[in-house]
């Protein structure tokens, strides 16, 4: 189990780099500081913008900036953005519709777990991580 996927792991680098500098930054100085695969930067990135959590400039001298405070960024919603929901309590037979799953022991251990991380997850901000 991966709590947190590559595509995460570079836009969180991204983001705390972009924080540290102000104005634009280019997908080139990113992936040159980072040394990130330009294809995936350039996806994270746009990725990122649609999201509204970066604003992009197009052109020459264009690049990318944070559109929010990095106090405001927290690590949960990249997760979220690039991992989809958050979750560890999926059933280890994987099946849909379970019959044991309002008695089911495993998966209330498992779910006072998740309720754990995901609180503390809920903590983390970019501006936090610098």
């Amino acid at each position: 189990m991966k709590l947190i996927t590559r595509n995460t792991d570079y836009a969180l680098r991204a983001l705390c780099y972009m924080s540290k500098h102000e104005g634009l930054v280019t997908v080139g100085r990113l992936v040159q500081k980072l040394g990130v695969p330009q294809p995936f930067m350039r996806k994270i990135l746009q990725k990122l913008n649609k999201e509204r959590i970066l604003e992009s400039h197009k052109g020459q001298g264009g690049g990318f900036k944070l559109k929010i405070s990095p106090k405001k960024i927290y690590m949960v919603e990249i997760m979220r953005v690039f991992q989809g929901p958050l979750g560890l309590n999926g059933c280890f037979l994987k099946k849909d519709i379970c019959p044991n799953k309002g008695k089911c022991v495993l998966r209330k251990k498992i779910r006072s777990i998740e309720e754990g991380v995901l609180g503390q997850l809920r903590e983390i901000t970019i501006a936090s991580l610098i």
